[in-house]
């Protein structure tokens, strides 16, 4: 259902009303847009509950910020924060995993042969010691993304930075590890075959 103002000139009026602190207002936009909003997450993501959580988290949203919210056309808005929220969430979802979850989960690839063992010791010390060595804004970007899950829309949030800024951070952190890590990873894949 594709989210149309039906009364414009009644919204803006509803909108008004609502920067300055009606709750009558805010129940008249809840009760005319909460069904298009819950739709339209729907078929994006085809899970009532998460789609119920999402449209909450919009209206909850448009109260708790009445007053920074410029809001010219409230149906544009209410549909770009749908696909935001959605987007933000699959991008949580396809979160990376840890390094040292993806060793534990692997384990049984290496064998309990002792050099297999101590070159996992060894991925697992440096890995830890290039995170330590990364600058203290990209550490914490890193850590939120890869050890915590938050989104990069949401560090961004927090850190007060672009989104931008998080996504080159991150990329910047994953070379470092990537060029200085590849070659104990290709030790260990080296024993992995070999030592069988």
């Amino acid at each position: 259902m594709h989210m149309s103002p039906l009364y414009p000139d009644q919204d803006y009026l509803l909108l008004r009303q609502l920067r300055e602190g009606s709750i009558q207002s805010f129940n008249l936009l809840y009760e005319k847009y909460w069904e298009p909003v819950y739709d339209q997450a729907f078929r994006r993501l085809k899970d009532r509950d998460r789609a119920q959580d999402i449209t909450q988290d919009i209206f909850t949203r448009l109260w708790i910020k009445r007053n920074e919210l410029s809001i010219d056309n409230l149906p544009a808005y209410l549909h770009v924060s749908v696909r935001n929220r959605v987007l933000n969430l699959f991008e949580k979802e396809r979160r990376y995993i840890p390094f040292e979850e993806l060793l534990a989960r692997n384990m049984h690839l290496y064998g309990d042969r002792a050099d297999a063992e101590a070159l996992r010791h060894e991925f697992l010390k440096a890995y830890h010691a290039l995170v330590e060595a990364m600058p203290a804004g990209q550490q914490s970007i890193f850590r939120y993304y890869y050890e915590e899950g938050l989104t990069t829309a949401e560090i961004a949030d927090c850190l007060q930075i672009s989104r931008k800024t998080v996504q080159n951070q991150l990329g910047r952190a994953v070379a470092t590890l990537r060029a200085n890590l590849s070659h104990l990873f290709f030790l260990l894949i080296i024993l992995t075959f070999t030592g069988q």
